[in-house]
């Protein structure tokens, strides 16, 4: 089941076409990544969903029903560009927030103690927002967002400015979220934290989708049967060695020991690679080389195959 369909969505601002004709599923429990360079149309599909905006056409359903104002409770959304009250104490802010999102003072109070004493902050309740670490401040904004235990988070760029134990801090709350029946939208260009979190994406270029499904498969459909292969001996009798199993694409030797870029030919099988090198080389290590969601990232928006971007394999 799907707890998020865009269908269509179309969103113009005077000559400038934000979305053209874009569609999309998200799925319940899920964590779904919504990816793009800086102007694609990420940031206006989200403020649709939140209904900050409405599609100039298009419709989107939540859980099967037409998006209306009442779903509002039921969505967190943490913005990329961060914003609290600096005057204000932190405690009395996020009450304040809290029951803008239907909660009672009193069961706001309890989950916000909960919540301050898991992140360590329960000493700055009564602090002015001003004198908290802007990683502090995010703290607090990520905990009024999911709070309310909303069915669908929307979380844009919610690494941004954390150091790295507290950015693993987050990324442990968002796969708790998920066990515990959260959906999670997730933007970002941190194509690494798309690797490890999500279960499905989206890439928007120019205003339209240009690829989504499963992390997982995306990743297989990419594959261009290319292999690392480590290993000690002579570089000329290992590239003729390859016959038509496979073609060299790049190398490095340096004392015998080489390392070498492999492409499979034809219909040849990996097996039959090994096979064919394994007389004239003492292999060490072979690896197929998967594109990485930044290798395909970068070769669908700059519409190139993704094994001419894959460098660096020597390092």
């Amino acid at each position: 089941m799907n707890i998020l369909s865009a269908k269509n969505i179309v969103k113009r601002y005077a000559s400038h076409t934000a979305l053209d004709d874009v569609t999309l599923e998200i799925p319940t429990q899920s964590i779904f990544g919504l990816l793009g360079p800086n102007g694609a149309g990420k940031t206006s599909l989200i403020r649709i969903i939140n209904q900050i905006t409405g599609p100039d056409s298009g419709e989107i359903y939540f859980e099967g029903e037409k998006l209306t104002q009442k779903h509002i409770e039921q969505i967190g959304y943490l913005p990329e560009e961060r914003g609290l009250y600096k005057k204000m104490e932190v405690g009395e802010q996020a009450l304040y927030l809290a029951q803008l999102k239907g909660m009672s003072k009193a069961e706001a109070k309890s989950k916000l103690k909960y919540w301050f004493e898991k992140f360590e902050i329960d000493a700055w309740w009564n602090k002015k927002v001003e004198e908290l670490s802007k990683g502090m401040q995010q703290k607090v904004q990520f905990i009024v967002t999911v709070l309310h235990e909303p069915k669908l988070l929307i979380l844009d760029e919610p690494f941004s400015g954390f150091d790295p134990i507290n950015a693993n801090l987050i990324k442990n709350e968002i796969l708790h979220l998920k066990k515990q029946g959260s959906t999670i939208l997730f933007s970002t260009h941190n194509m690494g934290s798309v690797e490890e979190l999500c279960d499905n994406i989206a890439l928007i270029n120019k205003s339209k989708k240009i690829l989504d499904g499963s992390v997982k498969e995306i990743r297989k459909q990419f594959k261009s049967n290319i292999f690392e292969i480590e290993f000690s001996g002579s570089m000329m009798g290992f590239t003729n060695s390859l016959w038509t199993y496979g073609k060299l694409i790049e190398h490095t030797a340096e004392d015998g020991n080489c390392k070498a870029l492999v492409q499979l030919a034809g219909g040849a099988k990996s097996n039959q690679l090994l096979q064919a090198v394994m007389p004239v080389a003492e292999i060490h290590s072979f690896r197929e080389i998967v594109p990485s969601m930044n290798d395909i990232f970068i070769a669908k928006v700059n519409e190139v195959n993704p094994s001419e971007i894959i460098k660096n394999f020597t390092e």
